[in-house]
């Protein structure tokens, strides 16, 4: 990948994660979500949309369809009429709806804490995956989005050429005392800080540590 860092030490890859927790203690997603199935609803919607398009949606469509009984009795056109300003509304429809009979059939309408059956989910991949297991049941796992890929890469902290290898190299990395929140403060950190094309260098917290070579800031 062009512009690789170099790796940061075991001893930088802890302060960072410890000036991350001190400057936000217990990160939150940003999906709006009040039950376990609603996360795992509003992550499925989520790929290729971003959090805010989806929130204003789901704040729409979970009203009506809080629960999978409710989601499956809506049906797909009824779901599509919710969710048709998000980007491939049609298949995320037909998605939901089959995940909301799935559960029901097979997990007693609850959402399982069993990365297979999650991944067997209609619409559901390893990164929802993740994020469900992650936040609805503590699990130490890491799910790796564009910002997470692209960070890890950037500031030197688990540098892979694709999501896998980087969600493998940040298992080992991130230090277990950080695991339950690391993929929040990252992606947080790259939405909101180390962004795309212009990272805002002079506002992170951590620029005196990252490899990144063209820091916007001196240090």
């Amino acid at each position: 990948m062009a512009g690789r860092a170099s790796r940061l030490s075991r001893a930088e890859i802890q302060t960072m994660f410890e000036r991350w927790r001190a400057a936000n203690p217990q990160p939150k997603s940003d999906l709006e979500y009040g039950t376990p199935f609603q996360l795992l609803v509003a992550v499925v919607l989520s790929a290729q949309a971003t959090d805010k398009g989806v929130n204003v949606a789901t704040r729409k469509l979970f009203p009506v369809a809080p629960t999978p009984e409710a989601m499956v009795s809506l049906g797909v056109e009824g779901v599509e009429d919710y969710i048709k300003t998000i980007g491939l509304f049609r298949a995320k429809a037909k998605n939901v709806v089959a995940l909301s009979h799935q559960l029901l059939e097979k997990h007693g309408g609850e959402v399982p804490n069993d990365r297979a059956a999650l991944e067997a989910l209609p619409g559901v991949g390893r990164k929802t995956a993740n994020v469900v297991l992650n936040i609805v049941f503590g699990a130490p796992t890491m799910a790796v989005d564009t910002h997470i890929f692209r960070i890890s890469n950037r500031i030197g902290l688990a540098p892979g050429k694709d999501v896998l290898a980087v969600e493998h190299a940040l298992l080992k990395v991130v230090p277990a005392e950080f695991m339950q929140h690391a993929h929040h403060w990252l992606i947080l950190h790259g939405r909101y800080t180390c962004t795309a094309r212009k990272p805002l260098c002079g506002q992170c917290g951590i620029v005196d540590i990252c490899r990144f070579k063209d820091k916007t800031v001196a240090t």
